[in-house]
């Protein structure tokens, strides 16, 4: 069973520790996650005692150890030692992600945001090169950046962009880092909690559904204001739309044919210029690449941003004409 209580995350811990006796050549991933069980029920000063003894024994990832240290040290009111410890690790540009990501959080905990910011961007800036794609670890980086800027009130950037684009979850970052619900899941207002949770309780109800349904098969389309933009930075795509009305007619035969081949549950997805340049930076690949456009569809459509084809009669028509679909493209 899972520990839960203060008391199953000591006995957890301690057993941990006997085992890492046992097998002192796996003593670093068990004194860790003992020292993690120790935080989770509130005894810190055993954890930091844990910390301690790995990095007095010649440790594979001192940094990381470091940054643990840090972060629990801040937690039961070492401040100043806590301070000395984050400042010897930015000192020493580990090229792991994890150290950087534990400061960055430690000092986004306790509101020093500006100081976390830059952490953030100091370990984007070392670890991620421009050739190189993405690993799920220097996405967190750039996802809690992201967060942070948020708090901040920052405008988005490029690697805010990146983070976006790489987020595969059903709401949005910029609605999931909104400040508002940061601050509401950290009140002490129990009004503010329970409408939070009510929220959370939602989406997660939305996100089952979504999971429940059939992976849609999706059609791109560009409005026209940002196709001209594409066409503008990037004229070797003029192949693959003519004309925005070309392009409009293409999406209705397309998704036509797919229909009467028997495919269901078929969608559109809208595409703009900065989330495709962002979604081009994450892969790694030319904006101007047309097979990428298709994987851009694929992932937008992932990321549950797909609006069901074909529309009631009655309904607004996909193309943002404002007529009804059967007086608009329905009768294409």
């Amino acid at each position: 069973m899972r520990p839960d209580t203060p008391a199953e995350h000591i006995a957890e811990a301690e057993r941990l520790i006997r085992t890492a006796t046992r097998y002192p050549e796996d003593q670093e991933p068990l004194l860790l996650q003992a020292a993690a069980h120790l935080e989770l029920a509130d005894a810190r000063d055993r954890a930091s005692a844990l910390y301690d003894q790995l990095l007095s024994s010649s440790p594979s990832d001192p940094h990381l150890i470091k940054a643990l240290q840090a972060a629990n040290l801040w937690e039961y009111g070492h401040e100043a030692e806590a301070r000395a410890l984050i400042s010897g690790i930015r000192a020493a540009s580990p090229k792991d992600p994890a150290p950087w990501e534990v400061i960055a959080e430690a000092l986004e905990a306790h509101d020093e945001l500006e100081a976390s910011h830059d952490c953030f961007t100091e370990a984007a800036t070392l670890l991620i090169a421009e050739d190189d794609p993405l690993t799920p670890a220097t996405t967190a980086l750039l996802t809690g950046r992201h967060r942070v800027r948020r708090l901040l009130g920052r405008p988005h950037d490029d690697w805010d962009m990146v983070a976006d684009t790489r987020h595969i979850g059903p709401i949005p970052l910029d609605e999931l880092h909104d400040p508002k619900r940061i601050w509401a899941l950290g009140s002490d207002d129990p009004t503010e909690l329970r409408a939070e949770i009510a929220r959370l309780r939602a989406e997660l109800g939305d996100r089952r559904a979504a999971l429940s349904r059939p992976f849609p098969v999706a059609i791109l389309h560009w409005p026209q204001r940002e196709l001209s933009e594409l066409l503008t930075s990037y004229p070797t795509l003029a192949s693959e739309y003519p004309s925005h009305e070309a392009h409009l007619r293409d999406i209705e035969t397309s998704l036509r044919a797919l229909a009467a081949s028997g495919t269901t549950n078929l969608g559109i997805v809208t595409a703009s210029v900065p989330s495709y340049e962002a979604f081009a930076a994450s892969e790694k690949t030319s904006p101007a690449s047309p097979s990428l456009l298709a994987e851009y569809a694929t992932t937008l459509a992932a990321r549950g941003k797909a609006t069901p084809w074909p529309p009631t009669p009655t309904a607004p028509c996909w193309c943002t004409s404002g007529k009804p679909y059967s007086e608009c493209h329905s009768t294409t």
